[in-house]
């Protein structure tokens, strides 16, 4: 009902109020997401008579008193009461009556909300796309794509507080998430934020200390083997390590192996990792140097050698393999990294070159391929960068999934257009 007023989605020529005197709508009122009324600063004529104040919303009439509005001064300006069920009259503190108008609602308007709230994860909109203006859903995407980048960056930011600044520890912890690529992420950002860089940094210089560290603190080297070597050195090492910094490892069972390719291993991603801040990790402030895609991918392109090159856990060997990420793998570090740290920090100094940057990043990459990026192609919005694929990842997590449909361009634009038909 609130939506319907906020959007005057009703048939505006036959509007009377209870009690039989002609309203007019001039201005719905500002929606209020607050305690108080439901819309503020409204305006509607009331038999000719002007009216500036606000609007309250329920279903029945009743709820007035129920919810005490009653004895409530904040309700004394509510010029107007819309409901659904006429059940009592209703009061101001000092006795006055409200006037009421009954909110009817066309049963296209309620069978089509029904319809896509109830079924909105299985994009039941679908079969009504075609009849939507192409610039509407392109401008939508556009939006969502914005929105994603935005909610991203701001992640990001409050990382940066809690970093106190330091720009290269946010992009360790964000880099280290990524490196989960889904279904390892939240252990690894864990991991990263048990083991901040700067003890990293301390030993930079020790490939197999900087290991150690990452092995360690996953859980990864906690049992007793004498059948591996380099297990066995590092687990010395980490031991030494766990010392000297007071850290408590993850649990093993943080980590999650079904169904991923042996070489998507957290072992081996780990170990990649481990190259990043080898030698000194400056990767925040090399990707702000840096302005064409395949500079921005070579920064990530790294060559695991000697035990990682045979190995993918600390089971068994594998066959040697040249355990460099992939350009799709790396391209999704792009998206999901680089992109919202340059726009985050683009907004951070007040620089537009680098939230451009970002944007530019998601328009010249590639589409991620997944389940919600096909979904969407099914039903005619195909995605052709990766701006449009984190647009309707944004549109089915933050919208599909959590049925606002009425928060949708696209579902409010198929709830207008037959908002105010009567049967």
């Amino acid at each position: 009902m609130q939506y319907i007023w906020q959007h005057q989605l009703l048939d505006t020529s036959h509007l009377v109020t209870t009690d039989g005197r002609r309203v007019q709508v001039i201005d719905a009122g500002r929606l209020n997401n607050d305690a108080g009324p439901d819309f503020f600063n409204a305006k509607v004529r009331i038999d000719g008579c002007m009216w500036v104040g606000n609007i309250e919303i329920h279903y029945r009439a009743s709820d007035w008193k129920r919810h005490r509005h009653h004895t409530d001064k904040a309700y004394d300006s509510v010029i107007l009461h819309v409901v659904e069920v006429d059940d009592m009259s209703i009061t101001r503190t000092n006795g006055e009556t409200i006037p009421q108008l009954i909110l009817r609602a066309a049963p296209t308007l309620r069978g089509d909300f029904t319809k896509l709230v109830d079924n909105a994860p299985s994009l039941s909109c679908g079969e009504r796309l075609p009849g939507i203006d192409s610039f509407l859903i392109t401008d939508w995407i556009n939006s969502l794509a914005l929105e994603r980048l935005q909610a991203k960056s701001e992640r990001i930011a409050a990382w940066l507080d809690l970093y106190k600044g330091n720009w290269e520890e946010v992009c360790y912890v964000t880099l280290a998430r990524n490196m989960g690529f889904g279904i390892n992420s939240d252990a690894f950002e864990r991991l990263a934020r048990n083991l901040p860089l700067s003890f990293l940094q301390k030993h930079a210089d020790s490939l197999l200390q900087i290991e150690a560290f990452l092995l360690g603190q996953a859980g990864m080297l906690s049992e007793r083997r004498n059948d591996d070597a380099y297990y066995t050195r590092l687990a010395g090492e980490y031991a030494f390590l766990q010392n000297k910094f007071g850290l408590t490892p993850l649990s093993i069972e943080a980590w999650k192996f079904f169904r991923l390719r042996p070489q998507n291993f957290p072992h081996r991603r780990l170990a990649m990792l481990a190259q990043y801040i080898y030698g000194g990790f400056s990767l925040f402030a090399r990707l702000c140097q840096v302005t064409t895609i395949d500079d921005m991918r070579a920064l990530f392109q790294v060559q695991l050698s000697g035990y990682w090159d045979t190995h993918y856990t600390f089971d068994t060997t594998s066959p040697a393999s040249t355990s460099v990420l992939g350009i799709p793998a790396i391209d999704i570090i792009l998206i999901n990294t680089v992109a919202p740290l340059l726009y985050a920090y683009g907004i951070y100094i007040g620089d537009d070159r680098y939230t451009d940057r970002a944007q530019w990043i998601w328009e010249s990459l590639r589409p991620e391929q997944n389940s919600i990026v096909r979904r969407f192609a099914a039903i005619g919005i195909e995605a052709r960068s990766a701006l449009d694929s984190q647009a309707v990842i944004q549109l089915y997590n933050e919208y599909c999934t959590q049925k606002k449909c009425l928060y949708c361009r696209i579902g409010h634009k198929l709830l207008a257009q037959n908002a105010i038909r009567e049967e």
